[in-house]
């Protein structure tokens, strides 16, 4: 099972590929505010760099928080896209053994309908002025 793993909760944003429980190729980068114009690039060089296309992805897990408001917005905003037009699985999962749990729910033929972030508080949203 070919697993693409994205984890955007904090400004290193992380991409892995992996079968099975196997990393084949992991990616750390800076994307800080700049996750949005880089994550796309970044799976596609994680993907290349093993000689794998999208339709050779059997699953994927994601990081679900907490973490930044909006970088996991982006993160699962990805992953939910990319689980829905590759008809794959797609797995949220917390704490520091997200991936190997996410992989292992994956094999066990578990899935969310749709990932979801968990923040761990509520947003800092600012009040309106008027």
């Amino acid at each position: 099972m070919i697993v693409l793993t994205i984890r955007t909760d904090n400004p290193q944003a992380e991409a892995g590929l992996f079968d099975n429980q196997t990393k084949l190729e992991y990616q750390t980068w800076q994307a800080h505010r700049e996750l949005s114009n880089t994550i796309h690039t970044t799976l596609e060089a994680v993907l290349t760099a093993q000689q794998k296309t999208w339709k050779d992805i059997d699953g994927i897990v994601v990081y679900q928080g907490p973490g930044s408001f909006t970088g996991l917005r982006i993160g699962m905003s990805v992953a939910n896209a990319l689980a829905a037009s590759l008809h794959v699985p797609i797995v949220a999962e917390q704490t520091e053994s997200w991936v190997q749990k996410g992989i292992t729910r994956l094999q066990a033929g578990g899935q969310d309908e749709v990932a979801l972030p968990f923040y761990g508080r509520d947003a800092n949203i600012t009040s309106p002025h008027k």
